[in-house]
């Protein structure tokens, strides 16, 4: 799979990043959960929106990017475990769709306490296991076709915007999957609601698998603090540009954040 030398330990900064990412996500969950009796049209919007809430809000927007990234990542480092794609390929898919089925299943009980449910909210979970499932293709790729279409994914995905497929259309299914947050009406007695469309998380976890080789043994620390570094201030720098114009304001087809149930 690689000519890198094999990892047989964790990597204490991962889990330090997704300790700090969960901790993003517990303070966005919580101003959720107890302040509802504050409620704001926007909380992107920096003209009505107090700037405690703004920060907090536009903190969150780590906190899925973060988890989806970390998982490619790990799939790269379990294949330097086992020694080799099919194990890795493998390992994606079954863990993906147990994933999905979890979403299906207890996630969605969790939020609506409804048996059998009437509605069923395709959330984070759902679109990680997806991205898994679609990585254990991908990473049949070359690594450099492999971060070539993760970043035409990342950077290019939101071109998509202004193309829609309507309730009837046979591509509204896939595509609401892949990219327009919408309803799918499965029968009159259930709906399915597609919250995190999966294409650009697809391209999200394809990156973190590319950028495997950076956690090499043989990769010298310094060079590895200084890839990470350019990477991350370029990401965020990236991320201010791209937001900024509009006010940083969400649109129904760009589901890069923190999303929730309507």
């Amino acid at each position: 799979m690689t000519d890198a030398a094999p990892l047989r330990q964790r990597l204490l900064c991962i889990d330090a990043l997704r300790g700090l990412v969960i901790l993003f996500m517990l303070l966005d969950h919580v101003r959720e959960t107890f302040l509802m009796h504050r409620q704001v049209g926007d909380p992107m919007n920096i003209d009505s929106t107090e700037p405690a809430l703004f920060v907090s809000r536009t903190l969150a927007h780590l906190c899925a990017p973060v988890f989806v990234l970390l998982t490619g990542l790990s799939a790269w480092l379990y294949g330097q475990k086992y020694q080799g794609r099919a194990d890795v390929s493998a390992f994606l898919f079954k863990r993906g769709l147990f994933l999905v089925v979890l979403e299906f299943t207890l996630v969605n009980f969790a939020w609506t306490f409804q048996l059998p449910p009437s509605v069923i909210y395709l959330q984070v979970i759902w679109a990680i296991g997806v991205s898994m499932i679609a990585l254990a293709v991908l990473v049949w790729l070359p690594r450099p076709l492999l971060i070539g279409l993760a970043l035409v994914i990342i950077g290019g995905h939101n071109l998509l915007d202004g193309l829609h497929a309507g309730a009837g259309s046979a591509l509204q299914v896939p595509w609401s999957i892949l990219h327009e947050r919408s309803w799918i009406e499965v029968g009159d007695a259930l709906r399915l609601r597609v919250t995190y469309p999966v294409l650009p998380w697809i391209g999200v976890i394809a990156l973190g698998y590319g950028l495997g080789p950076w956690f090499a043994n043989r990769l010298q620390p310094a060079l590895r603090q200084r890839y990470l570094l350019l990477g991350g201030v370029g990401a965020l720098l990236g991320f201010v540009l791209l937001r900024a114009p509009t006010g940083m304001a969400r649109s129904p087809g760009r589901p890069m954040t923190t999303a929730r149930r309507p």
